[in-house]
């Protein structure tokens, strides 16, 4: 299995199509938000991730997410979620993960996505001052 897209969102709705088929609605989309209120704070942004399986493989997975302090493997980690899935061969299926996030001050977080042990996907967020 492999994940096509993982992104932080506002929202995330799911609809049927014409197929039949079906469509996502995202919006919102973000790679940083300015913070509610002055550091320190603990917000909790929704990702999103979006996980193929091929026709070959059994349609049995786990999502994990990390969020760490930086993009390697062995930075910090703030918060973890393993989410087990099943999904149809042939078919995509979707994860959402709320991660609690502490910020002792305003920078950037990793989320470090993968299913079962293969390859990290990062997808980078960063919280930034109050506007």
């Amino acid at each position: 299995m492999q994940i096509v897209s993982a992104l932080f969102v506002e929202n995330f709705e799911m609809r049927q199509a014409p197929g039949p088929s079906t469509r996502i609605d995202m919006t919102g989309v973000m790679f940083s938000q300015a913070a509610p209120e002055p550091a320190p704070l603990t917000i909790a942004p929704h990702l999103v991730g979006l996980i193929y399986c091929p026709d070959d493989e059994p349609g049995n997975g786990v999502f994990e997410v990390v969020f760490r302090t930086g993009t390697d493997p062995d930075s910090e980690q703030l918060a973890r979620n393993v989410s087990p899935f099943t999904v149809e061969p042939g078919k995509f299926t979707y994860r959402l993960v709320r991660g609690e996030l502490e910020f002792e001050d305003y920078g950037q977080v990793f989320a470090h996505c993968r299913v079962g042990q293969g390859d990290w996907h990062l997808v980078p967020f960063t919280l930034l001052p109050p506007a």
